[in-house]
């Protein structure tokens, strides 16, 4: 089989990995010990997020000519990337709070919707909550006036009635 024929698979594979995805961010990971690794792996999939070690040769392949192809410039050395298809801020989250366990692991850059950010943009973002949290402090901070003005009502009811 010549060589070519082993890479598209792998190319297709990225590809598919790429299509879709709301955000994508690399690391690197090298000094990390497979215990660190497996436990990355888990917190990966436990927020739906794609975590795979490509070549980069196989990486730059896929990603030529695409919205995604900025990234080619920070596939140098031992590079994972992670992806995600459902909450653009995840890649970025649960990789900085790993590190902070691991100091090992390291953010190289990353495209969130759209939009290229290199290790301290990503090291930003990974700051933003989830969409979920954000959609709750939402409703409580909308909950809150509303249970207010609600004692406020009550409370100028019961003066009225003792009156």
């Amino acid at each position: 089989m010549a060589k070519i024929e082993e890479k598209q698979p792998i190319v297709a594979e990225i590809k598919e990995a790429f299509d879709g995805a709301k955000s994508v961010v690399l690391v690197d990971y090298r000094g990390l010990t497979v215990a660190q690794d497996t436990e990355l792996r888990r917190n990966a999939r436990k927020e739906n997020l794609i975590y795979k070690v490509y070549k980069n040769t196989m990486v730059n392949l896929a990603i030529e000519g695409t919205e995604w192809s900025e990234l080619q410039k920070d596939l140098e050395g031992p590079t994972a990337v992670v992806v995600s298809k459902e909450d653009a801020t995840a890649p970025a989250r649960v990789m900085a709070e790993f590190a902070k366990t691991a100091k090992k692991l390291e953010l190289k850059s990353g495209i969130v919707e759209g939009t290229y950010y290199d290790k301290a943009g990503i090291e930003t973002i990974a700051t933003i909550p989830s969409r979920e949290v954000l959609l709750s402090r939402l409703v409580g901070s909308l909950q809150s006036p509303i249970a207010n003005l609600a004692r406020v009502l009550n409370q100028v009811a019961e003066k009225q009635a003792e009156a």
